[in-house]
């Protein structure tokens, strides 16, 4: 490949797409997470250990360790239970909860997902809980009343993901406006946007044309 050959975001070279996209690999929609094999290493086991026995082995479905990082995948029907236990266990005592993000497993059947980073102030720790459900159910359990931090992050989960916090105190529109349709940050979701104007009349597409930059 020559210097000056085109490549994407990915590193993609030869297809003319420079946008990156065309380097991205659907999911497999019935993958499930693989765990990380035990013993996890620093605190991780002692944490899970309690979780599974506070909760049930039924309610942690995997557990994966990467990069020095711990995340407890969790039954979705009982992560308001889950995040009540990590806060109240005196073995764990993660009191504090600093995010709530979505994220689009676009090929999944679970693909829209939730995580919650929680950090145990007592014991200096921090693990992040994920669950996952399919866009014909999107609903999880809110769960504002066990970490009231978690209340505006949901209303924007919700707002840019579409997933319906059941039992949130007021779950609207955080960002768009109260009669925008569809959820932005899915992947299905059409890019849109207007052309760009610059001076001595070059001119970029909006994204859903920019396919390669002439």
């Amino acid at each position: 490949m020559s210097d000056t050959e085109d490549k994407g975001l990915f590193g993609v070279s030869g297809t003319g797409d420079t946008s990156g996209f065309g380097g991205l690999v659907r999911a497999d929609p019935l993958a499930t997470v693989v765990s990380t094999p035990e013993p996890y290493g620093e605190y991780f086991d002692e944490v899970v250990a309690t979780l599974k026995n506070a909760a049930g082995d039924e309610v942690v479905r995997a557990v994966v360790v990467d990069r020095g990082e711990l995340t407890i995948h969790v039954a979705p029907d009982r992560v308001k239970e889950v995040c009540r236990l990590m806060r109240d266990d005196e073995a764990l005592r993660f009191e504090l909860c600093n995010s709530v993000s979505g994220v689009d497993y676009l090929e999944r059947v679970d693909r829209l997902h939730v995580v919650y980073h929680l950090t145990s102030m007592t014991y200096r720790r921090r693990v992040r809980l994920e669950t996952g459900v399919s866009v014909d159910n999107p609903h999880l359990p809110s769960v504002t009343e066990v970490y009231p931090t978690a209340d505006w992050q949901e209303r924007e989960t919700y707002d840019m993901f579409g997933i319906v916090f059941d039992g949130h105190p007021n779950l609207t529109r955080i960002l768009m406006p109260d009669d925008w349709e569809g959820y932005p940050q899915r992947k299905d979701y059409p890019l849109g946007g207007i052309p760009v104007e610059y001076k001595n009349d070059a001119e970029i597409a909006p994204p859903d044309e920019r396919r390669a930059y002439k």
